[in-house]
């Protein structure tokens, strides 16, 4: 029996809350806070009657410290769960510390405003020290390490799909199927279509600035970077087939380079298809996709938060969307001596999401996820003093709960491999 703070109200909190909901006998109440207070009411009212967890709504802006720390003493919830935007990371962090609550969130730590001075020295600092230069990294959250185990308190970092579930496959094949693994390769393919010229699954702030930022991957003990979607691969993904699928920058390789002893060599690759690709690089040779405020007609906009308002809401794609979604990840290493390949993967389909949970397939299998990692921390399987990403855990009862929960796994012992 656990009470949780919700923070976010879009498509995977959404998900990750109609799955708390179903969850009744872990999740016996609920506190689903937003800005924007009549979504929260909204998302209440459809879930009313048709759930045992006690759900109530709150207004609040998860950039305001002290009106979060307020919130979370009024509500006093065993944990909270950030499904906001991952600008608001160290905000909810700095709440909770000061709250005495446990955090759980999905994604790192990104500035969304990176003319700012003082997180530019920062950056650029690392981009020296580390060799990438992507905007998002998890040294700001882990450098609250000394923080949460002083308080006695656990954070929970990445408990999405990519990172999270990824993760967690990586530490149940290090347990189960490998004494060391050399190799991995996070493969996350969308082979859903919604119809639209363009349009993007998650947050498009988030989602575009990703995979327009150079890409990088870890080898022999340091990153590799690369121009933009420059490394291209083909892979025939089970239930979907064929795509074309690119290296990005992801969260997950800095974690696990720094969690999984003796790995050699993590990429990332997602999917896309050329259409995506050409209007997103049409967006930014205009500078759609820039952070920068420019003047008009005598406002500040931030192009890219304007983008977002022309752009469909990723919310809104669940009853359009068809197709599957493919996400996983293939190890090689060594097993009693003997070399060892295997591949673990999830498939998910965008209409039975929708007709569970009324959402599309991105969503879904981030939103699970979500409810697994606050669920663990909440009953105290995951909890231990201090900041932590989900492969440092026992990722069984992870993996046991993805089944139970909407997101069963394969294990492929003779795959194809990546080149």
């Amino acid at each position: 029996m656990s009470r949780l703070l919700v923070i976010g109200c879009g498509g995977v909190a959404s998900v990750a809350i109609h799955k708390c909901c179903q969850n009744s006998e872990v999740f016996t109440e609920l506190c689903i806070a937003s800005r924007t207070i009549s979504k929260c009411n909204e998302l209440k009212e459809k879930l009313t009657g048709k759930t045992a967890t006690r759900i109530t709504t709150a207004q609040v802006d998860a950039a305001d410290v002290p009106a979060l720390t307020a919130l979370i003493r009024e509500y006093q919830p065993d944990a909270v769960l950030n499904v906001a935007l991952p600008y608001q990371d160290l905000t909810i962090m700095d709440a909770c510390l000061a709250a005495g609550v446990h955090y759980i969130d999905t994604a790192n730590f990104e500035a969304e405003n990176t003319d700012d001075p003082e997180w530019r020295a920062v950056y650029e600092k690392r981009c020296k020290e580390l060799g990438f230069s992507a905007y998002f990294d998890y040294s700001w959250q882990w450098d609250y390490q000394e923080k949460f185990q002083q308080a006695g308190l656990t954070a929970l970092l990445g408990s999405g799909f990519d990172p999270g579930v990824t993760s967690v496959f990586t530490a149940y094949a290090l347990k189960h199927y490998f004494d060391e693994i050399h190799t991995i390769d996070i493969l996350d393919c969308n082979g859903g279509d919604h119809g639209y010229p363009f349009a993007t699954n998650f947050n498009p702030e988030i989602n575009l600035r990703e995979v327009s930022a150079p890409g990088s991957y870890w080898e022999n003990g340091k990153w590799v970077e690369v121009p933009a979607v420059s490394i291209k691969r083909e892979y025939s993904f089970p239930e979907v087939g064929k795509k074309d699928m690119y290296l990005l920058h992801h969260e997950e390789i800095e974690s696990l380079a720094k969690n999984i002893p003796g790995v050699r060599r993590i990429r990332f690759f997602m999917t896309f298809g050329q259409s995506y690709l050409t209007h997103m690089k049409c967006l930014e040779n205009v500078g759609m996709l820039s952070t920068t405020p420019v003047d008009f007609q005598g406002q500040q906009i931030v192009p890219i938060q304007f983008l977002k308002v022309l752009l469909p809401d990723p919310a809104s794609l669940g009853p359009r969307t068809v197709g599957k979604t493919n996400i996983g990840c293939i190890f090689t290493g060594v097993k009693d001596g003997k070399e060892k390949t295997i591949y673990i993967y999830n498939v998910c389909d965008h209409q039975a999401c929708y007709r569970e949970v009324g959402s599309q397939a991105i969503s879904y299998t981030t939103g699970v996820p979500a409810m697994i990692g606050a669920m663990l921390v909440a009953d105290g399987q995951w909890r231990k003093p201090g900041v932590f990403n989900v492969e440092e855990f026992d990722p069984d009862p992870f993996m046991d709960a993805l089944t139970q929960w909407g997101l069963p796994w394969v294990v492929d012992e003779h795959p194809e491999t990546v080149e």
